[in-house]
């Protein structure tokens, strides 16, 4: 039974660890430019905000929708100021963060500035 508790509390700390890491090391980050047309605040566990941004090349063309996730509720106040505007997010991707838990995507958006 000892044996038990050990190795439960041994796998337990392993997967904090884990997700800790995962939440905290970046695997790359960058800027995307778009216009934001969906985000809201959801989710079961850590509420966050997510949204869609709508990166379009070329007038006329349907545009490019990305999913993106914001841990920052000062960066989602900003990003909520400037809803309908053109904007260029800065995002880090943390891949293997258990998204269904933490967010939804693995794209933590946590700059905006507005492209005029």
């Amino acid at each position: 039974m000892a044996f038990l508790v050990v190795a439960l509390a041994v796998v337990a700390l392993l997967a904090a660890g884990y997700v800790a890491f995962a939440l905290h090391w970046s695997y790359s980050d960058g800027d995307r430019a778009g216009i934001v047309q969906k985000f809201s605040h959801k989710g079961w566990v850590f509420k966050t905000w997510e949204g869609e941004l709508a990166m379009s090349i070329v007038p006329g063309v349907t545009p490019t929708i990305w999913n993106f996730s914001v841990r920052d509720p000062n960066v989602a106040q900003e990003i909520t100021a400037s809803l309908g505007r053109r904007v260029a997010l800065h995002y880090t991707e943390h891949r293997g963060v258990p998204t269904s838990v933490f967010a939804e995507t693995p794209y933590f958006v946590d700059g905006v500035r507005v492209v005029e």
